[in-house]
């Protein structure tokens, strides 16, 4: 395991400004719990854009409400889960699960470049270009992450949504999904991993966001909480750099690492 970063040479944790764009309630907790956790409780500001309400998903086994119900069931699941991570602002979108791609591109674009210029991450984390699992919905949200990121940075777009910002390192989910990591001999050799972090401190607080997503308790279960190496499961999390400044060694421990204060831009 990795260290917990500890250097703020380059940019306060009070200045560390985090943003995490994904399709569905739940995203967040399967993918960047413990680096939410971490910041937040760092000091840094932490905020999360979610494209739908996950309305195409189960509602447990047995079902734990109505299908009508499961949309309002599943925000209120994710708003529970954004408390536990320290997550203090949630946007949550208005799109149907798995049509996400069908999204009118300008709509969602002005969405995603007005959160963007708001929270004025320094970061931005989401899924890589194929989606983690090629859900649909995690690949529609990586593009119209990448789109928005290059349209937030141009004051010619939307010039009424905010002064332009510039978001220095676009992070994905690195190739070796999370259920996986403990089956690598050698994770920090694995190709595509630039970011090692150890979460085992926020071991339980991950633990405790999957679970506040209980309609989708059959996934979480079958991906964490029935194998048997789910304490190493739930220890760490490993991101691959999409672009950013260089790093100093890969896999690096820190995702602020050469990053400035964005407000100096």
């Amino acid at each position: 395991m990795v260290a917990e970063p500890k250097s703020m040479d380059n940019v306060t944790m009070a200045e560390r400004r985090l943003l995490f764009i994904y399709a569905h309630p739940d995203d967040e907790s399967f993918g960047v719990a413990g680096l939410a956790r971490m910041h937040a409780d760092l000091g840094a500001r932490v905020a999360l854009v979610t494209a739908t309400r996950g309305d195409a998903g189960r509602a447990g086994e047995p079902p734990m409400c109505d299908h009508s119900e499961l949309p309002a069931r599943r925000e209120a699941e994710l708003h529970e889960a954004a408390r536990v991570l320290g997550i203090q602002h949630v946007t949550l979108l208005d799109y149907l699960d798995k049509h996400l791609a069908d999204a009118p591109s300008d709509k969602i674009r002005r969405e995603l470049v007005v959160a963007i210029r708001r929270h004025r991450p320094q970061i931005v984390v989401t899924f890589d270009p194929n989606g983690a699992n090629q859900h649909p919905d995690h690949v529609a949200i990586s593009r119209f992450a990448s789109d928005s990121i290059a349209a937030a940075a141009d004051p010619r777009w939307y010039p009424d949504a905010g002064a332009a910002h510039r978001v220095q390192r676009l992070l994905w989910g690195s190739p070796v999904m999370p259920w996986e990591a403990p089956k690598s001999p050698d994770l920090a050799g694995e190709a595509g991993i630039d970011f090692l972090i150890d979460i085992s401190k926020y071991r339980e607080t991950k633990a405790a966001a999957l679970r506040a997503h209980r309609t989708q308790h059959v996934s979480i279960d079958r991906h964490f909480f029935h194998l048997p190496d789910v304490d190493r499961i739930l220890s760490v999390e490993t991101f691959r750099q999409a672009f950013g400044p260089p790093l100093s060694k890969r896999p690096a421990s820190d995702i602020f690492e050469s990053i400035v204060d964005g407000h100096r831009l």
